[in-house]
């Protein structure tokens, strides 16, 4: 894997907060963030720019409760995507990699306000970008800010790094006989309603032409398989 090379110039990476929470599901496993940084690290190390939006499912889903304001619950939403986003760097800057956390909230004193000029700047120059707080916006997940920021960015596709290997027809924990797709369209994980991202992510990924790439993060190595270009998960294009 040493010798290979990105075969994408810009990703971003689009993390669920559970995959940071490790076996005990909730919270973080700080020897987890390591393990998929150190993987990160090593992408980046084959010349990808690398971007990256992090849930916060593993601290927050107040929406599942149907108990709280909505838009009070997606605003917490936001501060524990910040938490993710602040584990992230700091993992990274352990392992020597120039990162910066941007956040769609001001939070002056924890991190950049996001700034898409400022936030292409950094991946010119090499750095990570870590974007905090969603879209900065209820109502909307964020898968959709992946979306929103890979376009704002120019990033050449979206790696969806799940709990799962791709996408299937049914949910596989419940349909044994669930099948795999290795290849879909836009229009194919709209028109089947698919569970790849909320409707909103797919339509704003197929509008900009954006590619996804939906694979198990449950090793961490899948990132670097994905980057070099092996076959891997579920292509969206």
């Amino acid at each position: 894997m040493e010798n290979k090379k990105s075969v994408y110039k810009r990703v971003l990476i689009k993390l669920s907060g559970e995959a940071l929470a490790g076996s005990q599901k909730t919270g973080l496993d700080f020897d987890k963030v390591i393990e998929v940084c150190k993987s990160i690290k090593e992408c980046h190390e084959m010349g990808a720019e690398i971007a990256i939006v992090v849930g916060g499912g593993n601290f927050w889903r107040g929406r599942s409760s149907g108990k709280m304001d909505r838009t009070r619950a997606d605003h917490m939403g936001m501060l524990a995507t910040c938490i993710n986003s602040l584990a992230l760097c700091d993992a990274l800057e352990q392992l020597g990699v120039d990162v910066r956390v941007q956040t769609a909230i001001e939070m002056r004193q924890i991190a950049e306000p996001y700034i898409r000029n400022k936030a292409v700047r950094h991946l010119e120059k090499g750095r990570l970008v870590v974007f905090g707080c969603g879209t900065g916006n209820p109502f909307f997940s964020t898968d959709t800010a992946a979306a929103l920021r890979a376009a704002e960015i120019d990033a050449d596709v979206i790696f969806k790094a799940t709990n799962v290997d791709g996408v299937y027809d049914s949910d596989p924990k419940k349909n044994p006989d669930a099948k795999k797709y290795d290849e879909l369209t836009h229009h194919d994980v709209l028109s089947l309603g698919l569970n790849v991202m909320d409707s909103t992510a797919a339509s704003l990924c197929m509008d900009n032409n954006i590619k996804i790439l939906v694979f198990n993060l449950d090793d961490p190595e899948n990132i670097k398989k994905a980057i070099t270009g092996e076959t891997i998960g579920t292509l969206v294009k």
